[in-house]
C-alpha cells in the first residue's frame, strides 16, 4: 500500500512540470485567456474588483479583465504600433496573456487609469471614494493594494525587460509599506498553477530593492 502511494507520488511529480520564476510559456492568445481562465476559471465564482474591492458575482457589464502594467506601455516599449497591429506580434501576445498582471477592475476605474502612470500622489489630487487619486496622467491606488501594484509591475519589468511605469523608487516605497497578504498569496497560487510560473516578488518582497 505504501509503494503503491509512493509510486503514484513519483508519477505525479514527473508529470506536473513544476512551477518556474520566469515567463509565461503556456498562454498566448490573451482573449481566450481572459474568456477561459481569467473569467471561467479564476472568477468564475465571482469576487471583488482590485482598486474598489467591489463585490460581484460574475462579469457583467461593470467589470472588465484590467491589466496592473498597462498594455498600452507594453506596446510603446515593443513598437509593436497600434493595438491591432501588436496583435499580430507573437511577443505582445504572450506578455498580453500573463495572468499575474490582469485583475478584476470596475469599468469607471479601468477607463481612468489603464493609460496613466503610477505615482505617490498628495492630498490635493483628486480622489475617489475608494481611495484611488488621480493627477493629470497619474494615478495612486489606494494604500491596501500598493505593494501588490508595486509586485506585479516588478515582474514585468524584470520578466519581460519592460520599462517602469512611473518611478522606481516610489514602487520600492509601496513594496515595502504594503507586504503580501493572503488574498495576495492565495491569488498568486492559484495564477501559478495554471500559467506554470511565480512572481518571485510576491514570494521574496525584499528582492525587489535589488531590482
Amino acid at each position: 500500500m505504501h509503494q503503491t502511494s509512493a509510486l503514484i507520488v513519483i508519477l505525479t511529480l514527473l508529470l506536473v512540470p513544476p512551477l518556474v520564476n520566469g515567463q509565461n510559456t503556456r498562454f498566448s492568445d490573451p482573449d481566450a485567456v481572459v474568456r477561459d481562465q481569467f473569467w471561467g476559471t479564476l472568477y468564475a465564482d465571482g469576487g471583488t474588483s482590485f482598486f474598489c474591492e467591489t463585490p460581484f458575482k460574475n462579469k457583467g457589464f461593470t467589470m472588465t479583465a484590467g491589466h496592473i502594467y498597462p498594455l498600452s506601455a507594453v506596446r510603446s516599449a515593443l513598437g509593436c504600433g497600434t493595438s491591432s497591429q501588436c496583435d499580430r506580434d507573437d511577443r505582445y501576445r504572450q506578455i498580453a496573456s500573463d495572468l499575474h498582471n490582469m485583475v478584476p477592475v470596475t469599468n469607471r476605474v479601468e477607463m481612468r487609469r489603464r493609460n496613466a502612470r503610477y505615482e505617490e500622489l498628495g492630498a490635493g489630487a483628486r480622489e475617489d471614494e475608494c481611495g484611488n487619486r488621480e493627477s493629470a496622467q497619474f494615478f495612486a491606488p489606494p494604500g491596501k493594494v500598493k505593494g501588490d501594484v508595486a509586485r506585479a509591475v516588478a515582474y514585468m519589468v524584470d520578466t519581460y525587460d519592460l520599462p517602469w511605469v512611473g518611478a522606481s523608487p516610489v514602487f520600492k516605497s509601496w513594496n515595502r509599506m504594503d507586504p503580501p497578504d493572503d488574498h495576495e498569496l492565495t491569488r498568486h497560487r492559484q495564477v501559478s498553477e495554471l500559467q506554470g510560473n511565480e512572481n518571485p516578488f510576491i514570494l521574496n518582497p525584499d528582492r525587489m530593492d535589488n531590482l
